[in-house]
C-alpha cells in the first residue's frame, strides 16, 4: 500500500478575479492538447490513405484501432494517478510521452526522408509505417493516459468554499476543449492543402502534423510554468480497483459456494458481503446495473467516430466549392462541433420544454434511445448520398474487359474498328469510352475516307485506353495508357497532346514540369488540385517563345488537353480543346449537412443525457467507474467497426452504411426493451439508509459501554 503523503500546497496562492492563477495554465494547456489531438486526428486517415497509400478499409481499420486505444488508456491513467504517482506527476509523464509521439508522427510524414530518386514518393514506405506506428501508440498512450487527470486537477486548485468558481472553471475548461477540437478541424486540412518538400512539391503532411505536435510541446511547457502555483493533491487510492477487487471475491466465492448445501444469496454480488462491507457491495450493485446497460451503447460509437473515417473518404467523391470558400473533405468533420454548439442549447431550452409540456414522458432512457435512432438514420441518408455519388462516378473497366475512346487529330471524321467495335468521330473531337473483350494483341483499322491503315495493339484486362489518330501526312496512330481511376484527394489529372507540326513543347502545368512532348505524343499526367492553375508552353522556332494559359478545375476530374495552336508573341494566342476522361465531382459537400446534422442530434441527445442518467444513478464515490465503463464503450464501438469492415466484404459502400444503421437499430430495439424494466434509483437515498443503519449501531455501541466512577473500577490489562 502506497504511503500517505500529505497535500503540498502551493508556496503563494496567488489569484486573479476571485480565481486560482493555476487554472488558467490548465485551461490553456487544454486548449493546446485538444487542438494538437483533434488536429492530428482529422487528417490522419487521409495520411494513411494517400501517403502510407492503403486502402479504404485498412486505412479505416488503423483509424479506429488508434481511437479505440485513445480511450482505453484512461483506465490505466486514473490507476497510475489515483493509487501511484498522482495527478500533477502522471500529467507531467504521459505529456512528455504524448509530446515525442507528436514529434515522431510529425516525422513520419516527411517525404523527403526516404525519397532517394526524388520523385515525390517514398522509398521506404516500412520506416514511414514503422514511425507512423510507434507514433500513434505514444499518443494513444499519452492522450488517453491524461484524460481523466487534467480536469480533476483542475478542480483540486479550488477551496471547498470556491463552489461557484470551481464550477464556472468547468465550464471554461470544456470550452476550450471545444474551442481547440474546432479550430484544429479547419486549420489542419488547410495546412495538408499546401504542397511542401526539399526536392519535390507534394502535399503538406508536414506541417499538418508539425503545427500540433508543437501545439503539444507548448502545452506541456505551459503546463510545467504553473508548477509553483498548482495544489498538489497526494494519490488516495484509486476506487476502480477496489471496485475490481470486490466483484473478483464475489465471484470466486460464488463459485467455491456453488453446491446446493449452501444456500442461495438474493444477489450473486451477496457473496462479497463475507469480507466487504454492506455499503460497498449495494454500491456496486446499483453501478453494475447501470454498466449492464451500457452493453448496447458501442454500436452508437460504432457509427458516430466513421465522421473521420468513412465519411471524410465520401467528401473526397464530393464537390467542395462553397463559392467564396473551397472546403478540404477532412474539413467536413467541423459540422459535428458546429452543430454541437448551436444544438445543444435549443434541444435543453426549446426541445425538452416543448416534450414536457405535450405531457410525454420522455425519460433519460428512452432519450438515449431515440439518439440511438437518429444516429441510424444519419446513416441511411449518408447511404442515399453515396448511391447518388456512385451514379456519377464513370464505369471503370472489369476484368476480361478493356475500355478505350479514339480522340481525333485529323481534319475530317474518321472511323476506327476494333475487335468489332465501330467508333466515329469529327475532327479534334473524342468518342465515349467503349468497352471490349480484352484479348492481349489485337487488330484495328484507321479509316479517313478511303485512306486506312491496320495496327495491331496490346490490350490488357481492366485497363483504358485512348487512341491517338490523324491523317496528315499519312494515317497515323498512337495508343495512350489512361488513369483508370478517380484523381485522389481531389486532385485533376491533366495531361497534354501536343497536335503541333514540327514542334516540340516545354510544358509546366502548375509546380509540375512535365518535360517535353514530341509533336502527335502526350505528356504524363500532372495532379493539379482544384481552383485555377496555370500551365506554360515554351518552343524555340526562330527564337525563344513562351505562352501563358489559366485554366480552373473542379474535384477529381481527368482531362486530356490538345494543343492545337499557339502563337506566343506580344498577343499570345492558345487554341486548346479539353477532352474530358473523368468528370468532377458533381454532388457538392452540402449533401452531408444532413447526416451530419441527424448525427449530431444524436449525439446531444444520447451522449449528453448517458452521462447525466449514468451519474444519477451512482454513489457519489463511483462516479469515475462509470466513466471508466462509458470511456470503454467508445472503445469497443471503434472496434466493433474493425470487425464489420474486415468481416462484411461488401462491394458498395452504400450497402455498408445500411448494414451499420440496420445493426444499430436491431441494437435500439434491444435496449429499449432492457430500459423498459429498469427501476430507476436515487443512490442518495440509499446511502441515507445506510448512513442511518450506522448512525442507530453506533448509539447502541455507545450505550452498552459501562460507565466508571473512578480508575478502580476499570478492569486490569493484562500484560501482552
Amino acid at each position: 500500500m502506497a504511503e500517505k503523503v500529505a497535500d503540498r500546497k502551493p508556496r503563494t496562492k496567488v489569484e486573479c478575479c476571485g480565481y486560482p492563477l493555476s487554472i488558467f495554465f490548465i485551461v490553456i494547456n487544454e486548449f493546446c492538447e485538444r487542438f494538437s489531438y483533434y488536429g492530428m486526428r482529422a487528417v490522419l486517415v487521409l495520411y494513411f490513405r494517400y501517403f502510407l497509400q492503403w486502402d479504404d478499409d485498412t486505412a479505416t481499420s488503423i483509424y479506429h484501432t488508434f481511437v479505440a486505444l485513445c480511450y482505453l488508456t484512461p483506465i490505466l491513467g486514473a490507476i497510475v494517478a489515483d493509487s501511484w504517482l498522482g495527478k500533477f506527476k502522471t500529467i507531467i509523464y504521459l505529456s512528455i510521452v504524448y509530446t515525442v509521439g507528436q514529434v515522431i508522427m510529425a516525422i513520419s510524414t516527411i517525404h523527403d526522408l526516404t525519397d532517394t530518386d526524388r520523385d515525390g514518393t517514398p522509398n521506404n514506405l516500412t520506416l514511414h509505417i514503422a514511425l507512423s506506428m510507434i507514433g500513434l501508440i505514444l499518443i494513444a498512450l499519452g492522450t488517453g493516459g491524461i484524460k481523466p487527470c487534467v480536469a480533476a486537477f483542475g478542480g483540486d486548485q479550488f477551496e471547498d468554499h470556491q463552489e461557484k468558481q470551481r464550477s464556472t472553471f468547468f465550464s471554461i475548461f470544456y470550452l476550450s476543449i471545444n474551442a481547440g477540437s474546432l479550430l484544429s478541424t479547419v486549420i489542419t486540412p488547410i495546412l495538408r492543402g499546401q504542397e511542401c518538400g526539399i526536392h519535390t512539391q507534394q502535399k503538406c503532411y508536414p506541417l499538418a502534423f508539425g503545427v500540433p505536435a508543437a501545439l503539444m510541446v507548448v502545452a506541456l511547457i505551459v503546463f510545467i510554468a504553473g508548477s509553483s502555483m498548482y495544489k498538489k493533491v497526494s494519490p488516495q487510492g484509486n476506487i476502480m480497483l477496489k471496485v475490481c477487487k470486490c466483484i473478483g471475491f464475489a465471484l470466486k466465492n460464488r463459485f467455491k459456494h456453488r453446491s446446493d448445501q449452501y444456500p442461495k444469496r438474493q444477489h450473486w454480488m451477496d457473496w462479497a458481503s463475507d469480507k466487504y462491507e454492506k455499503r460497498l457491495v449495494a454500491q456496486i450493485k446499483m453501478v453494475l446495473r447501470v454498466l449492464f446497460l451500457y452493453l448496447p451503447l458501442p454500436m452508437f460509437w460504432t457509427l458516430f467516430d466513421q465522421q473521420g473515417s468513412r465519411w471524410t473518404f465520401q467528401a473526397t467523391t464530393m464537390d467542395g466549392n462553397f463559392g467564396l470558400v473551397r472546403i478540404q473533405p477532412d474539413q467536413m468533420q467541423t459540422v459535428n462541433p458546429i452543430l454541437i454548439v448551436i444544438l445543444v442549447p435549443i434541444v435543453d431550452a426549446v426541445v425538452y420544454p416543448l416534450i414536457k409540456k405535450c405531457k410525454l414522458n420522455f425519460t433519460p432512457l428512452r432519450k438515449m434511445t431515440v439518439g440511438m435512432l437518429l444516429a441510424a438514420l444519419a446513416f441511411v441518408v449518408a447511404a442515399l448520398v453515396q448511391i447518388k455519388i456512385d451514379g456519377t462516378l464513370p464505369k471503370f473497366p472489369s476484368a476480361g474487359t478493356c475500355q478505350m475512346k479514339v480522340l481525333n487529330l485529323g481534319d475530317s471524321t474518321v472511323n476506327v474498328d476494333i475487335l468489332g467495335v465501330q467508333y466515329t468521330t469529327d475532327s479534334f473531337k473524342a468518342t465515349p469510352y467503349k468497352d471490349f473483350p480484352s484479348e492481349g494483341a489485337g487488330n484495328f483499322i484507321v479509316s479517313y475516307g478511303n485512306n486506312n491503315t491496320t495496327s495491331v495493339a496490346v490490350f490488357n484486362s481492366a485497363t483504358r485506353h485512348t487512341l491517338l489518330v490523324k491523317n496528315a501526312p499519312t494515317v497515323q496512330s498512337l495508343l495512350l495508357n489512361d488513369t483508370n481511376k478517380k484523381p485522389d484527394e481531389g486532385n485533376n489529372a491533366i495531361r497534354f497532346v501536343n497536335a503541333l507540326e514540327n514542334i516540340t513543347l516545354l510544358i509546366k502545368a502548375g509546380s509540375k514540369e512535365l518535360g517535353h512532348v514530341l509533336p502527335f505524343t502526350s505528356s504524363g499526367y500532372a495532379l493539379l488540385p482544384e481552383g485555377e492553375s496555370e500551365f506554360v508552353f515554351s518552343y524555340n522556332d526562330t527564337s525563344e517563345r513562351t505562352c501563358n494559359v489559366s485554366k480552373s478545375f473542379g474535384f477529381g476530374s481527368s482531362y486530356t488537353v490538345v494543343i492545337q495552336n499557339l502563337i506566343c508573341e506580344s498577343q499570345q494566342v492558345a487554341t486548346l480543346t479539353y477532352i474530358e476522361d473523368i468528370q468532377p465531382n458533381t454532388i457538392h459537400m452540402a449533401w452531408q449537412i444532413p447526416q451530419y446534422f441527424l448525427m449530431t442530434i444524436g449525439e446531444v441527445v444520447f451522449s449528453v443525457t448517458g452521462l447525466e442518467f449514468s451519474y444519477s444513478q451512482a454513489p457519489s464515490n463511483m462516479k469515475s467507474v462509470l466513466q471508466a465503463g462509458w470511456l470503454l464503450t467508445v472503445a469497443v464501438g471503434n472496434i466493433i467497426v474493425l470487425i464489420v469492415a474486415g468481416v462484411s466484404q461488401l462491394p458498395d459502400q452504400w450497402a455498408e452504411y445500411v448494414l451499420f444503421s440496420a445493426l444499430l437499430v436491431a441494437v435500439s430495439i434491444v435496449f429499449s426493451i432492457m430500459a423498459y424494466f429498469y427501476t430507476y434509483v436515487d443512490p442518495a437515498e440509499i446511502e441515507a439508509q445506510f448512513d442511518e443503519e450506522d448512525k442507530k449501531k453506533d448509539d447502541h455501541e455507545m450505550s452498552t459501554i459501562p460507565v466508571y466512577e473512578n480508575e478502580a473500577h476499570f478492569p486490569k490489562q493484562s500484560k501482552m
